[in-house]
């Protein structure tokens, strides 16, 4: 079975302790940094009040890093991205998770930090907050780079260019912000067989989960001590 190994700590204290060129790709969902209409709503909330519905039938963990505004965003970004470019081969590709919100901020970030943006993949979520007056808010967005070309050869796959899964609910949800299995097994393909998957965000461990599974190695790093416990249970199941 692949390996894996989560640090536990700060994504910027930790990557530039990496080797460089030693992942094939990164496929991350930081902290959006989004769901405040205001300074206030985006200082004074916690992730858990812009992220989860009131009637949610959960208490799962907060977590920290999600109320910078937009410049201060787009700058941490492209520090983080920056140092996950170095970290990935040539040819690696980038997957990073925004919402409707964020996605210009991430896009100026990945390519500020190096990266050749490549395309957008929305992800559909047919369970989704309805906006009275206007459009139901039902995707997110999944931004496409690679660290120079589409290394096409080594990976030969056709992907869609547009996903449709649900969050998981019940027992299945271990973060408020978790992305379902299904999805992540699918965009963990846009990395080479067998080779390894950094995520600088892992919180619950879905993208390693999926990385396992598929036969490819795993490298995360998670802020939170509790989510990463929760994310190392989910990785020890998966590699088993």
């Amino acid at each position: 079975m692949p390996t894996w190994t989560l640090h536990q700590g700060d994504a910027l204290t930790l990557l530039p302790t990496l080797p460089a060129d030693s992942v094939a790709a990164t496929i991350t969902d930081p902290p959006y940094n989004s769901g405040g209409l205001t300074a206030t709503q985006r200082t004074a909330h916690a992730a858990r009040d812009k992220y989860v519905s009131g009637d949610a039938q959960h208490a799962l963990p907060d977590f920290d890093g999600d109320t910078r505004d937009q410049r201060g965003y787009t700058l941490w970004m492209t520090l983080v991205l920056a140092e996950c470019y170095r970290i990935t081969a040539h040819g690696g590709p980038l997957l990073v998770f925004t919402d409707f919100r964020q996605l210009p901020a991430t896009s100026d970030a990945l390519q500020a930090a190096g990266w050749t943006w490549r395309g957008i993949v929305p992800w559909h979520k047919p369970i989704s907050r309805p906006c009275k007056g206007g459009f139901k808010r039902a995707c997110e967005y999944v931004l496409w780079a690679t660290k120079g070309p589409v290394d096409a050869a080594r990976n030969p796959v056709y992907l869609p260019g547009l996903f449709t899964a649900s969050q998981p609910r019940g027992k299945g949800r271990l973060h408020i912000t978790q992305k379902p299995d299904e999805l992540m097994a699918e965009l963990v393909k846009i990395c080479v067989p067998a080779g390894t998957v950094l995520d600088p965000f892992t919180g619950s461990g879905s993208t390693g989960v999926a990385a396992l599974t598929s036969g490819r190695p795993f490298l995360g790093i998670e802020l939170s001590a509790r989510i990463a416990d929760t994310a190392r249970t989910r990785l020890k199941e998966a590699a088993a």
